[in-house]
């Protein structure tokens, strides 16, 4: 069993919430909930679409598609780069630790792409 889409948003959120100089807002849609650290994506929720109840996280390409041949709920991004970017929803095997696995891998993602000044 897995957690629903709502949960799914809410433990990201709260993990999001958690990591060192991040910040959230809507930059593109009211319905997008981007969370940055120093300027730089790591993580979209999807808001008030019941149908489309998502997160959508950086990720590696090969890790990737081994996430997305493992889980059926997981896909290419929804909104950005498909081969960067991997959207989770609701499905067998999403649980609260693989959760927090792909929000703090994408955090570490977007980290290591900024100067080291600027990585808090």
């Amino acid at each position: 069993m897995g957690l629903n889409g709502h949960t799914i948003q809410n433990k990201a959120r709260e993990v999001a919430r958690g990591l060192p100089g991040t910040s959230s807002g809507y930059p593109f849609t009211k319905h997008l909930q981007v969370w940055k650290v120093a300027g730089k994506v790591f993580l979209i929720v999807t808001e008030d679409d019941p149908g489309l109840e998502i997160i959508t996280v950086k990720a590696e390409p090969h890790h990737g598609d081994a996430l997305r041949r493992e889980h059926r709920s997981i896909s290419r991004g929804h909104y950005l780069d498909k081969d960067h970017w991997i959207s989770i929803g609701s499905g067998t095997g999403i649980t609260q630790a693989v959760v927090e696995e792909l929000v703090q891998d994408s955090y570490d993602l977007a980290r290591e792409q900024l100067p080291l000044k600027d990585r808090p």
